[in-house]
């Protein structure tokens, strides 16, 4: 019988030794990506308080100004929905809260949305389309530029509040199409993909209370994976109904 060859030891343990050192190498290179510094090259914000920039936030900040109001008019009538006793069914036993100012007001026009669709846009997705503007601007980034680009959006939103406003004022059964693309979450993150023309990620976040959060983090491994070129993150909450308070109020979560 003929003899089987022997094994080139000598050749395995070589091509043994490459795989070990190329798996070596893209171990230090995932290493290398989960551990790499992230830039924040612009921001963009809205807060109670009459903070409409970075500059100003850290100003109310420092200064250690209290932007929490009683309800304005403009809102809802406080004085309908208050009782201070905390089991009043479908009351409310605080008169306070944080609220921006303006929400009311868009430039429709400046970005391609017609009047008829502004009307039934949710203030949510109006600031999200302004600050996202103004993030850029203040990283000294074109829009135009970014079209096309492997850009990723994750956006934190969980309210629902002009949607049930919207739905009260124009019954459930007679709105158009706009009534649920202008309130809908995934068209708030989806819409300024739209408008800058990007191509990466999109994806809206609702984890309650943590949602901006979660979008951060969702946004830092995006550009650690390699998902994404550019990441734009935040979160938006506007308070258009008492509603929510009643209910929180009911779990006396409210202060």
């Amino acid at each position: 019988m003929n003899e089987l060859p022997r094994p080139d030891y000598a050749l395995l343990l070589r091509r043994s030794l490459r795989a070990i050192e190329e798996l070596e190498e893209e171990l230090a290179a995932t290493r290398r990506s989960s551990e790499e510094p992230v830039a924040i090259v612009g921001i963009g914000c809205r807060f109670p308080g009459g903070v409409d920039d970075a500059r100003s936030f850290w100003e109310l900040l420092r200064e250690g100004r209290d932007a929490i109001t009683e309800v304005p008019k403009s809102r809802w009538d406080v004085d309908e929905v208050f009782d201070p006793d905390p089991d009043a069914q479908g009351k409310v036993y605080t008169r306070w809260g944080g609220f921006l100012g303006d929400v009311e007001h868009f430039d429709a026009a400046f970005f391609g949305v017609s009047p008829r669709e502004a009307v039934a846009l949710d203030p949510q997705q109006r600031l999200l389309l302004e600050v996202t503007w103004q993030s850029l601007e203040d990283a000294g980034i074109s829009p135009a530029s970014l079209t096309d680009s492997q850009t990723a959006i994750y956006v934190g939103i969980s309210g629902m509040d002009y949607s049930v406003r919207r739905m009260e004022g124009i019954g459930a059964r007679t709105g158009d199409f706009y009534a649920g693309s202008g309130t809908a979450h995934s068209m708030a993150a989806g819409r300024l993909s739209y408008v800058l023309g990007l191509h990466g990620p999109n994806l809206p976040i609702d984890t309650a209370c943590s949602s901006s959060l979660v979008a951060m983090h969702l946004a830092l491994g995006a550009l650690r994976n390699r998902e994404a070129d550019v990441a734009i993150a935040g979160g938006v909450n506007v308070i258009l109904s008492p509603v929510g308070t009643i209910l929180t109020c009911r779990g006396r979560m409210m202060s």
